[in-house]
């Protein structure tokens, strides 16, 4: 397996969320890379040796963390890549049409989003697009690899854990966060996502 490369992002000048925010995230960030990469070279190196069965615990634990690790690795990059210094409002195009035909309108979805953002605990609020039925629905993630909906499509992700927010807002000031994510919301990005589901393109 192919090792990764973490990627870059030029976001300094965010509104409400700080630089030395960013700067402390990325870095978590970088850890997650990190240790995919020391995973897939450790589960490598068994397979090559011919150890990985699954009454080996070294070699099941290792596998059972590369959820967690991965998923953190590619839910923050998915976070960061929806954020930008110059949002734009989301005035028309396919993904404010499946909001609509979702939530009825847009301000809606939002007020419901905001909801799951606000919920007490660490996790991920995601607004994901179900190509089985053409919707987009927002759910709350917890420990990375719990509560990802198998064929979903996360179309718009923020992070909710206090790394993401403790530098710039007090714990109970959660909800200001979350007006500061969506301020910098980059919905092109968001709407991009949808082009990686067939069934979007068809519908």
């Amino acid at each position: 397996m192919k090792s990764y490369t973490p990627k870059k992002w030029d976001l300094s000048g965010l509104k409400g969320i700080s630089d030395r925010t960013l700067e402390l995230h990325f870095g978590l960030y970088e850890g997650y890379v990190k240790n995919t990469n020391l995973l897939i070279e450790q589960t490598s190196d068994l397979r090559e040796r011919g150890e990985n069965a699954g009454s080996n615990p070294k070699f099941a634990e290792l596998v059972r963390r590369m959820g967690w690790e991965f998923n953190g690795m590619r839910l923050h990059e998915l976070y960061f890549d929806n954020l930008t210094k110059h949002p734009a409002e989301l005035h028309a195009g396919r993904l404010r049409e499946i909001i609509t035909a979702s939530y009825g309108d847009v301000e809606s979805w939002k007020k419901d989003f905001f909801a799951v953002g606000g919920m007490r605990g660490v996790g991920w609020a995601i607004a994901y697009y179900d190509p089985a039925n053409g919707q987009i629905g927002n759910h709350w993630i917890e420990l990375h690899q719990d509560g990802n909906l198998a064929g979903f499509v996360p179309v718009v992700v923020m992070d909710c854990w206090e790394h993401a927010f403790l530098l710039d807002y007090k714990p109970s000031e959660r909800g200001k966060y979350v007006e500061a994510f969506y301020a910098n919301l980059n919905w092109a990005a968001c709407e991009s996502r949808l082009a990686g589901s067939s069934a979007a393109a068809r519908s």
